[in-house]
């Protein structure tokens, strides 16, 4: 197992009312787990711990009824599969129908999961801060917070605290605050780093054969049990090698400068998309050319109309203010700029559609495929689709919008969430404007141009009747395809107007 390159000093440690965070002590074996929180990354990991791991009692809580009533539904009496869960990613169902009842529980009653659990993972949201110090920027460690404040004082046994959240650098530190103030006597606590390094729509894979697993702990005696005890845990089913100790404070910050390090990517590869789209270069060729290079590899140079998710923008928002709190100002600009790339590919995508229908798009029916910010996932958080189509909203276009996972009521409550959008331009009120559909030909009729925001694959030639779309659109028939995963020329045979991310005009020799 890789040991951690650089201890870090266990000065700053302290103790109140007894309780010690850095006194020795020898963590037993895990045999009960508690995650709190039942979102998109306690509940997928800690089924997949349950599955791997049937000597381990896994019970995952949420103070939200509704969440735990989903995780508990029922089958789907034809299919058999749970199609209720909160949370859609393939294979997920299987693993909850194989666990669920067996050693894998979910429940409202977080006191109780707290009081048997031999660790606890910290699983809660931390969005950006809307008000206050660090608004925009800094993370809301609201639900971190009162979290660790219920583990301190409803907890009568020692315990290994995992931040499974993603969270700012150093912020065990304040979590250990939390602890030794609000504790019984006698009780001990040891906290670990342990991100996860998800990807929606492939979390199962992810889980089940990992990159890496990263455990970040003090350089103490019990310190480094605890992260044993964690590695114990994994080591049921990822590699020894592949499990990676290093130092709390390193393990914080390695999870926001993997997803910044990979926006990046994304924003620089959309900016030379654009310059595609004004030279008649290829941005797939280009992709692929620079991809072949070994230093760079081929991952993450797919160009598309901007970057979405739960993690990218709010970490990098996070490593921003973290740059500035430290008197950073130009690597706080820097990664800030990131950001802005992505906001102008949306912009610029949602723009380059009104100036291609002759300039507005007022009354005209504009079809939307794709509503989650990626395929096999119903999860819209920053997805480009919310600010494309809130354009389509202030240009008085007529909106339908057809997504395979997305729920209606999720569709409509994004493009009301918010009355103005960066530029103070305050949208149509209620969603009159804008229809969900059930399927991508009832979203396309009558349409006078198809938008593809999600890459889904039902969306692709070989999959969806494009040529039954075309016979029931107004002409011209336009296609913008804001994931570059058409087939330009089939769908021009057809008779569309096709417009892709990263594909320059019509080639022509006349300027040669």
């Amino acid at each position: 197992m890789a040991t951690a390159a650089s201890p870090l000093s266990t000065t700053t440690l302290g103790a109140a009312n007894g309780t010690s965070l850095a006194s020795p002590g020898i963590h037993p074996p895990v045999r009960s787990i508690c995650c709190i929180g039942a979102g998109y990354v306690g509940g997928p990991t800690c089924s997949i711990i349950a599955a791997r791991c049937p000597h381990i009692d896994v019970t995952i809580v949420d103070i939200n009824p509704a969440r735990i009533a989903a995780w508990n539904s029922d089958p789907d009496p034809l299919t058999g599969d749970l199609t209720g869960l909160p949370v859609f990613e393939p294979g997920l169902s299987d693993i909850v129908k194989e666990c669920r009842g067996r050693n894998l529980f979910f429940s409202t009653d977080v006191d109780e999961a707290i009081r048997k659990a031999d660790l606890v993972f910290v699983s809660v949201n931390t969005p950006t801060k809307k008000s206050g110090v660090g608004a925009g920027y800094a993370a809301d460690l609201h639900y971190v917070e009162s979290s660790t404040r219920r583990i301190a004082q409803v907890a009568t046994s020692s315990k290994i605290i995992v931040e499974k959240s993603t969270v700012p650098c150093r912020t065990a530190s304040s979590m250990r605050v939390i602890l030794e103030s609000n504790s019984r006597p006698g009780i001990h606590f040891d906290i670990l780093s342990n991100p996860e390094f998800l990807a929606e729509g492939t979390a199962m894979r992810d889980l089940q054969a990992p990159d890496r697993v990263l455990i970040g702990s003090l350089d103490t005696e019990s310190g480094q049990c605890a992260a044993d005890r964690l590695s114990e845990v994994y080591e049921n089913w990822v590699p020894a090698e592949r499990i990676y100790m290093t130092g709390l404070w390193s393990s914080e910050l390695s999870k926001l400068a993997a997803n910044a390090l990979l926006a990046q990517r994304i924003s620089s590869i959309n900016s030379l998309a654009a310059i595609c789209e004004s030279t008649g270069a290829s941005i797939h060729e280009v992709a692929h050319a620079c991809g072949l290079d070994r230093r760079i590899g081929p991952q993450f140079l797919q160009a598309s109309v901007g970057f979405g998710g739960s993690c990218f923008q709010k970490d990098i928002l996070n490593l921003v203010y973290l740059s500035e709190s430290l008197g950073l100002t130009p690597v706080a600009n820097y990664w800030k700029q990131v950001i802005e790339m992505n906001e102008w590919s949306k912009n610029r995508f949602a723009h380059k559609v009104v100036q291609t229908l002759f300039n507005t798009i007022t009354g005209k029916k504009v079809a939307v495929l794709g509503f989650s910010f990626k395929d096999n996932t119903g999860d819209t958080r920053e997805s480009p689709a919310i600010t494309v189509c809130r354009f389509f909203r202030r240009e008085l276009a007529r909106v339908s919008i057809y997504d395979p996972k997305v729920p209606e009521a999720q569709i409509h409550a994004d493009l009301v969430d918010r009355e103005h959008d960066a530029t103070g331009v305050v949208a149509p009120q209620g969603t009159n404007n804008v229809t969900v559909c059930s399927s991508a030909l009832e979203a396309c009729k009558d349409a006078e141009a198809v938008v593809v925001l999600s890459p889904w694959r039902e969306f692709r030639c070989e999959n969806l009747d494009w040529g039954h779309i075309y016979e029931n659109m107004s002409k011209p028939a336009f296609v913008f395809d804001g994931r570059a995963m058409l087939d330009a020329e089939k769908l021009k045979k057809i008779g569309f107007k096709v417009h892709a991310v990263g594909t320059g005009p019509e080639k022509t020799d006349a300027w040669l």
